[in-house]
């Protein structure tokens, strides 16, 4: 049937666009759109016809939600952040079959996600960042998964991971790429002193726990990494609670994956936060998935995250 083809795990720093533009930010994070653009090259090379975005950026406060329209356009301005990404022009095809079938796949699952094929709801830059290096000429189609689930657990994230390559291995017909779009560490700046930190990470301890987790990740250490998750969600400020991380390794097989990720942009800072462009190699998934999402150290049991 179908096939994951491809997963990274990417930034999408608002400043990316800032570097677009004439000003002192031009130039400033065009090894981060590079980066985006090696991605989206490896993608045509393996024949991707959908990419499916774990978008931090997408606040939801009850179940799981998949924005799947035919069809995006119009001029966006982050919420957020607007005088980063002000008035920038976005137009995206959308795959409403695809979403339609995670969804339901999900749900049979266990996890209730809601697919969105038929709304005015329009992505959020978690996910319009990436898709304006990858996928200038819409190439791809794409779908967006709300990935800033504040009364969730990391848990049925992962479960959602899971669900998701099942739709698309055993129920599609064509090659998906799936990137988590999200931070390391993601505290920001303390208001005030932005411009201080536009290169700088927010403290020692957030630079040293993500070089930990960077380096964890490039050597496979993934029962530890899961098992800490819970923690590096809290502790370490990890954008969106991590939940598109979770998603991420839920559908590579949670801790029994088994890859060293490439890493394709090296990490830097940004206004705080930490960033990376990072392609986790797809292998094959193991029979028994039953434990999927569960942390192996009793004392995470219990985690809200």
């Amino acid at each position: 049937m179908g096939k994951l083809a491809l997963a990274a795990k990417i930034t999408h720093v608002p400043s990316m666009y800032l570097s677009e533009l004439d000003g002192p930010g031009k130039g400033r994070r065009q090894a981060a759109i590079d980066g985006h653009i090696e991605i989206g090259r490896r993608c045509r090379a393996l024949g991707v016809d959908t990419i499916v975005v774990f978008d931090t950026h997408w606040l939801v406060n009850a179940d799981y939600h998949i924005n799947c329209a035919p069809h995006w356009s119009g001029v966006y301005t982050s919420n957020e952040l607007p005088h980063f990404i002000s008035n920038m022009p976005f137009a995206l095809d959308g795959n409403p079959g695809l979403g339609t079938l995670i969804a339901e796949v999900a749900t049979e699952m266990g996890v209730f996600t809601r697919a969105h094929p038929a709304t005015t709801l329009a992505p959020e830059y978690g996910t319009l960042v990436p898709m304006r290096y990858m996928n200038a000429d819409r190439h791809f189609k794409a779908v967006s998964v709300s990935a800033l689930c504040t009364v969730h657990y990391l848990a049925d994230s992962a479960r959602l991971g899971w669900a998701i390559r099942r739709a698309i291995e055993d129920r599609y017909d064509g090659s998906v790429a799936i990137f988590a779009s999200g931070s390391l560490s993601h505290r920001f700046a303390q208001n005030g002193t932005a411009d201080a930190y536009r290169d700088k990470i927010w403290s020692p301890f957030l630079e040293r726990l993500d070089h930990e987790v960077v380096g964890m990740w490039q050597r496979g250490e993934w029962r530890d990494f899961c098992d800490m998750l819970p923690e590096y969600a809290a502790k370490g400020h990890g954008e969106g609670f991590m939940h598109d991380t979770a998603m991420l390794l839920g559908a590579l097989g949670w801790n029994h994956y088994d890859q060293g990720v490439e890493v394709i942009t090296p990490y830097f800072p940004s206004s705080g936060t930490g960033q990376i462009n990072a392609v986790f190699p797809v292998s094959a998934m193991p029979a028994d998935l039953s434990g999927i999402g569960e942390p192996s150290t009793a004392a995470l049991s219990g985690a809200r995250l």
